[in-house]
């Protein structure tokens, strides 16, 4: 309905034109046509084809526009549309001393002119700047209820986007993480972070360069594992100087969670109040839990500092102290567990061989 309504008006008003343009004729170049009325005709028929096809043209812009807007996020269109309203505004205030001053009347097209120049660079400065820092402006508006709304509207996945640091793309279990479908949303990897993996990847030293090339080799494999999660951000602050002021400067731009397994950068996240997802974290929450009385198969590995003491690890690394447990260095018993205690450096299991944990409890 509305494409026919474009093209109608866009053929109207080529026939009017026609005819309003043939009246404006000096009066001698019509004398001498014969038939006025078929000239009219003639010049109205090749009016409408040209009126067709710029409805036409109209009408594809138009679709194309209407196509755009509706894949363009909804807090973009705001954005930009209070840009616009904002560079329109500065244009008429720095414009309005110049309607103020007395112009010749042969310049007097250069009051319209400048008004419209002023209005059409502001205009594109105003929608610039909303692109480049709109969402600061939403969040310091109204944080919670920009997101939302965002969120109701369906324009904005409630999942937040994931930025990872470099030590959490060496230490390489995100990506286990995203194989088993617990990491959710997309992975968002900053060009400084690659650019560290690569100066880490070409240092002179062999440790670094391993892990450099760790890093890169992971990073490999999860995009081509995953191509829709892991996105490359051009985001970049030259301004700051450290990679993990940037990360963080980053995820409070986007209002993003940050991937990390660093404590320190987890710690300073954390006093500025941007979400944070600590593999390390996960990793001791997920740690297995014994409680007393419960069996396990261990392998005493060597022996312990108190006499008869052997000591033994999970495959999560906590360490088990067993009693009695020197005599079966280099073997595998199965033992239970007595008590466990959790310390700054982790939590640790005592244990008794199974003969020896039965008697412990008859005697207690």
């Amino acid at each position: 309905m509305v494409d026919a309504i474009i093209i109608i008006i866009c053929i109207i008003a080529a026939v009017n034109v026609s005819q309003d343009s043939l009246q404006l004729l000096p009066p001698d170049i019509l004398e001498g046509v014969s038939n006025v009325k078929a000239l009219r005709f003639v010049i109205a028929g090749f009016a409408a084809l040209i009126g067709l096809g710029v409805g036409v043209a109209v009408q594809t812009t138009y679709r194309r526009l209407e196509k755009q807007i509706r894949n363009t996020k909804i807090e973009i269109l705001i954005t930009r549309a209070i840009g616009l309203v904002v560079g329109l505004l500065v244009a008429n205030l720095m414009l309005a001393p110049l309607f103020l001053l007395p112009i010749p009347k042969e310049l007097s097209f250069v009051k319209p002119s400048f008004a419209i120049l002023g209005s059409v660079m502001f205009s594109y400065l105003g929608i610039s700047l909303a692109d480049t820092h709109g969402r600061t402006f939403l969040r310091l508006i109204n944080p919670s209820s920009i997101e939302t709304m965002l969120v109701a509207e369906g324009t904005l996945e409630a999942i937040s986007t994931k930025i990872v640091d470099t030590s959490c793309i060496i230490d390489g279990r995100i990506e286990e993480l995203l194989k088993t479908g617990f990491l959710e949303g997309q992975i968002l990897v900053p060009r400084f972070v690659l650019q560290e993996l690569q100066n880490l990847a070409d240092a002179s030293s062999s440790q670094k360069r391993i892990r450099g090339r760790r890093g890169l080799d992971i990073l490999n494999q999860m995009q081509e594992q995953f191509p829709d999660r892991i996105v490359i951000s051009n985001a970049d602050y030259e301004e700051i100087d450290t990679v993990d002021a940037k990360l963080v400067h980053l995820a409070q731009e986007l209002s993003a969670t940050l991937l990390t397994n660093d404590y320190n950068l987890s710690k300073v996240a954390n006093l500025q109040k941007v979400s944070i997802l600590n593999v390390n974290d996960l990793a001791r929450s997920l740690r297995p839990i014994y409680l007393p009385g419960d069996s396990l198969e261990l392998k005493i590995l060597k022996e312990g500092k108190e006499p008869e003491q052997g000591i033994g690890y999970l495959e999560d690394g906590t360490m088990v102290v067993v009693e009695e447990g020197n005599e079966y260095v280099g073997g595998e018993i199965e033992v239970t567990v007595t008590s466990s205690l959790q310390t700054s450096a982790g939590r640790m299991i005592f244990a008794k061989p199974n003969s020896e944990a039965e008697n412990y409890s008859r005697v207690s």
